[in-house]
């Protein structure tokens, strides 16, 4: 901060330290003050420390603090912040100042005959890890105007022959399409480009509800009024006031600069302030377009069967953890606050680089205490609620998951009836597991480890159309291992996969394709002599999927038990 005058660093120890004032009141000596900051250009942010536990006597003087600096950002550019962490001082102490620049001045074009002038500024921006560059010391010690930066050049050979540098005239790049790559030269990709003109336009209002919070992408940008354009100021705030009243948000069509290649879409949210002093104005988040949304296909928790969900003891202690975990509790400071919480991992590098510029052989130093309350629980918390975590572990079954080695070869498929048959059942947990931690992903139901392929093709989440044909393969196994039966020999492993295939597409809120293939199964085994098996099935216990299990299934619970009971008369 810059050092104050003479005659102002009189008047702040003055009121600082509580004396009765020479001339005129207090307020009158902040007005001085707030004169003489405003005339040289200066500005006060005050960070107080306050303890959650204050005495009584040390009140009067903390509200008379208070009274006095709360009068500084009503006559200068003054800004207060209270914290009671060492977390949130640390950061509240901002060591690096962002200069304001603007990624777009001009008009937010609502009609082409209504235009408002328009600023608008970064609001968050995800702070990059600084680049560390690589630099030679191979420059003499008495060139002072060395730059010592290390410069690198590449060249590209032939591969008919690799002595022949390929000049750049004779390369151009390449898109793979299918096995082929199509070559694309410079011209034909900046013709290609999309090159709209620069402007930001509103393409019509929504209701904020139709807005949702998760498909807000990449950074938030401010929209505010032309400082210096009083019209401007008057028609954004009557245009915030109005769509704040109608929960309306707008949505904008953005090109930012001239030559962007791309165009930017987003809804713009009205800001209004609640200080005089400071005008209305917009927030504006990016949304996606149709290739940005993940879709992804998870079934609802409540739609599981009643032996999946947690009874109401658990729900309690589950309840209780959570609660015992808030970060914003009633009585104190909500911690971790993204406006006073600094990142541990930048944190610690620049104080380490600080360190490190002072004596270059210095170690890293242990994690700081400040930062391992970001970074790690609470461990007072954790020791004031143990009752809560004990009670957890009481209610759920907890054991330790062991560390399996990873394996990158997939085990090959072996012929049913082999000698090696009995080992691989032996891992096929292990070889489940690996097959996950190692991102395979099954296309197809194989003869060695048919439940488990159809186990992990379900759990496939980059295609929805993967669970269609997981069930559609499944029932063509059962088919076939029916159909070549001899004597029932293949009804246990027959029976493996239905239960297989009734356990997914429960998961999976699949009941009707359950329910219709059982239908069939049944249906085609009394037409081709195959009774034996629905008797089978109905010693095993198998049964149709009951709305119990499956909201979505129209089968009541005592129809799904009497189905394979009752006897179907045998087709003449």
């Amino acid at each position: 901060m810059h050092h104050l005058l003479p005659e102002v660093e009189k008047i702040c120890s003055m009121i600082v330290q509580k004396k009765d004032p020479y001339e005129g009141s207090k307020e009158d000596q902040v007005n001085a003050i707030a004169q003489q900051m405003t005339s040289h250009g200066m500005k006060l942010e005050s960070v107080v420390v306050r303890e959650s536990v204050v005495l009584d006597e040390n009140v009067s003087v903390m509200e008379e603090n208070d009274r006095i600096l709360n009068l500084f950002p009503k006559r200068t550019c003054a800004k207060m912040v209270f914290v009671e962490s060492s977390t949130s001082l640390l950061g509240a102490l901002k060591t690096r100042s962002i200069s304001p620049v603007t990624i777009f001045r001009g008009d937010l074009e609502i009609s082409p005959k209504l235009k408002i002038k328009v600023w608008v500024y970064k609001k968050t921006s995800e702070e990059k890890f600084p680049t560390l560059k690589k630099y030679s010391d191979k420059a003499p010690s008495t060139d002072k105007f060395a730059s010592h930066e290390v410069k690198v050049d590449f060249e590209y050979k032939s591969v008919e022959d690799a002595n022949k540098v390929v000049p750049p005239e004779q390369r151009i790049k390449g898109y793979q399409y299918g096995p082929q790559v199509v070559p694309i030269s410079a011209d034909e990709w900046d013709a290609v480009k999309f090159k709209p003109e620069k402007s930001v336009k509103v393409l019509g209002f929504t209701d904020s509800s139709n807005i949702m919070r998760h498909h807000y992408m990449k950074d938030v940008n401010i929209f505010i009024a032309d400082p210096g354009d009083q019209n401007a100021i008057l028609a954004v705030s009557a245009l915030a006031r109005a769509m704040k009243e109608m929960h309306k948000v707008a949505i904008l069509r953005c090109v930012w600069r001239q030559g962007q290649g791309n165009v930017v879409v987003g809804a713009l949210t009205p800001n209004v302030s609640d200080n005089d002093h400071v005008p209305d104005s917009f927030y504006f988040n990016v949304l996606p377009f149709a290739e940005d949304v993940r879709e992804f296909q998870f079934p609802s928790f409540s739609n599981l069967p009643a032996s999946l969900l947690p009874d109401e003891e658990q729900q309690e202690a589950a309840d209780n953890f959570v609660k015992m975990l808030d970060l914003a509790p009633s009585d104190k400071e909500e911690m971790l606050q993204p406006d006073f919480t600094p990142n541990p991992v930048l944190e610690r590098f620049y104080n380490y680089l600080e360190l490190k510029s002072k004596h270059p052989d210095a170690a890293v130093p242990p994690l700081d205490k400040t930062l391992k309350r970001i970074t790690e629980p609470d461990p007072e918390l954790l020791a004031k609620k143990k009752s809560a975590i004990d009670s957890l572990l009481r209610h759920f079954e907890v054991k330790q998951n062991p560390k399996l080695k990873k394996s990158m070869k997939r085990m090959r498929e072996k012929p049913s009836g082999s000698d090696e048959e009995d080992n691989y059942r032996r891992i096929t947990s292990k070889n489940k597991v690996d097959l996950i931690e190692n991102g395979v992903k099954v296309e197809k139901i194989g003869d060695l480890t048919p439940v488990q392929d159809f186990e992990l093709m379900m759990s496939r989440r980059d295609n929805p159309e993967w669970i269609n044909r997981a069930i559609t393969e499944m029932k063509n196994k059962i088919h076939d291992l029916i159909e070549d039966s001899i004597e029932g020999d293949n009804y246990p492993k027959a029976l493996d996969l239905l239960v297989a295939l009734r356990k997914g597409c429960i998961l999976e809120q699949e009941p009707k394709q359950f329910n219709d293939f059982l239908h069939q199964l049944c249906k085609f085994c009394l037409e081709h002599d195959l009774r034996s098996f629905c008797d089978f099935l109905a010693s095993k216990g198998i049964t149709l999927i009951s709305k119990t299990e499956a909201v979505d299934s129209d089968v009541t619970e005592e129809e799904a038990r009497n189905y394979l009971v009752k006897r179907e008369a045998k087709p003449e």
